[in-house]
């Protein structure tokens, strides 16, 4: 890899991992005080208006975002094309949402989702607004801008739901999170970035750009509406606690699995798409990324799974414990998502929407197939179907890459399957302490030292060259943040 590359490699790493650990430590100090301020009720309630909220970012964003990081020659005027498209797809969207919002009520039998919904939904709006800026950010691959501005809003946006929570507003709270996190994020790009948009407009950008991001709209689309799938299930067939559940432990599990995408996925596709005519260079990149994934995402992801119960406890309190079932098996269901990121990205980068259009057709099938299948047997039974699937998905994912790549099977199996391993005996033995200690803290905290240790034995022991490569990657990263700062 280039010294240039590798830089700007080790600075996108470095900082999306600053910008991930920096939320998710603002963001688990104030689930914390929210989960024991408000009801499973508050969180079915917002899971059930997030479901077109998040719809909505995707229509917005249309793909154009990734369009724009590929072009290597990107004009001002596309720019201003994309910048103009978002907010007039965010203002349309915003009109139809206000007006849908009582039949969306209607749907869940919740009146109180009209008046939810309406002011959630002006988070659309924000959220158009600085897709251009942060799109600069990522194709400059300066994420040390983007963490900052990531965390700054998350801290602000938190401190104003737990006021509110604290003053009784309940499901309020939830509602002021969401819609002031895009308001500053907003605010806090253009200051940043100090992007101003000019008048500029071109259809004939917009017909290009379409050509590559249809089919990556048609993945978030389906990525969307099955995320939400179970939510919009549970909403309109069980009690509204069973959504809040869910919901809490979906939140949970993609706090991790979310982490991981952004810390370990997150800068690929940037990076990808600068060797992406360079196959050789290619695989080898590809692999390294794939097995120092692994060897992160497995033994942890396995852990939890074994830990869930004093976690929930421990973490949420007792009235959550209803969530331990759905939070193990969502954590098993994001086993391979990781891994399933990079493969996507990989295909992307070398311009192959259309077949990750194809492999996200498949996935969502089979998810689908396993609700058909497993709905009249309860949600424990259909999200081990949905396990399954997911499965099945990463695998199918693998066989186009080797089409694609010529990357041999054997060896994409052999980036990761001794770390499945190692997480499993590692797993194994943590579960085997909640047989020994009855005491639910000291039980979480005996589990997570015993595991920590067997980790870096086991790394050590099976991995060492691995250990080796990551410890110079954790030097190199440190004397990049010191770098940094005196700058």
């Amino acid at each position: 890899m280039g010294d240039n590359l590798k830089q700007k490699m080790l600075s996108a790493l470095t900082w999306t991992t600053v910008d991930r650990f920096g939320q998710q430590i603002v963001q688990f100090v104030i689930g914390l005080i929210l989960a024991r301020l408000l009801s499973p009720t508050d969180y079915g309630l917002l899971g059930m208006v997030m479901i077109f909220a998040a719809m909505s970012y995707v229509l917005v964003e249309s793909g154009f975002g990734q369009a724009l990081i590929r072009k290597q020659d990107a004009t001002e005027t596309d720019y201003n094309t994309i910048f103009y498209f978002n907010i007039f797809t965010s203002l349309l969207l915003y009109s139809v949402l206000f007006f849908s919002t009582p039949a969306i009520a209607h749907f869940f039998k919740q009146p109180l989702l009209i008046p939810l919904g309406r002011v959630v939904f002006l988070a659309i709006f924000f959220n158009a607004f600085y897709l251009v800026p942060f799109t600069k950010l990522v194709k400059e691959m300066n994420f040390k801008v983007v963490a900052k501005v990531n965390i700054f809003s998350t801290i602000v946006s938190g401190i104003g739901g737990v006021i509110l929570a604290f003053m009784h507003y309940g499901v309020w709270a939830l509602v002021t999170q969401q819609v002031l996190y895009q308001f500053v994020r907003m605010s806090t790009f253009y200051i940043a970035v100090k992007w101003k948009p000019q008048w500029l407009f071109s259809f004939d950008v917009i017909r290009t750009f379409w050509k590559f991001s249809i089919h990556l709209l048609g993945t978030s689309i389906l990525n969307v509406i099955f995320n939400n799938l179970y939510v919009l299930l549970l909403s309109r067939f069980y009690p509204i606690k069973q959504v809040g559940y869910y919901t809490q432990a979906n939140k949970l599990s993609e706090t991790f699995n979310f982490s991981f995408q952004v810390v370990l996925v997150g800068s690929t596709y940037s990076l990808f798409t600068q060797i992406q005519n360079d196959d050789d260079r290619f695989r080898r990149i590809f692999r390294g990324i794939t097995q120092k994934t692994s060897i992160v995402t497995f033994p942890i992801m396995l852990v939890l799974i074994a830990v869930a119960n004093p976690f929930i406890y421990v973490l949420l309190s007792a009235k959550w414990m209803m969530s331990v079932p759905y939070f193990q098996l969502l954590c098993l269901a994001s086993l391979f998502g990781p891994l399933y990121s990079i493969n996507i990205s990989a295909l992307n980068s070398r311009g192959k929407s259309k077949i990750t259009f194809q492999i996200e057709l498949i996935k969502k099938s089979l998810i689908l197939l396993s609700v058909l299948i497993c709905f009249h047997f309860g949600v424990i039974v259909m999200l081990w179907g949905y396990a399954l699937a997911c499965f099945i998905a990463y695998f199918i994912s693998i066989l186009y890459l080797k089409k694609d790549l010529n990357h041999f099977i054997k060896h994409q199996l052999n980036d990761f399957i001794g770390c499945i391993g190692v997480g499993l005996a590692i797993a194994t033995l943590a579960f085997g302490l909640s047989f020994i200690i009855n005491n639910n803290y000291l039980l979480l905290g005996s589990q997570i030292l015993l595991s920590g240790i067997l980790y870096l034995l086991s790394i050590k022991l099976f991995f060492n060259q691995l250990f080796v490569t990551s410890y110079q990657f954790i030097i190199e990263k440190v004397a990049l943040i010191q770098k940094s700062k005196r700058k």
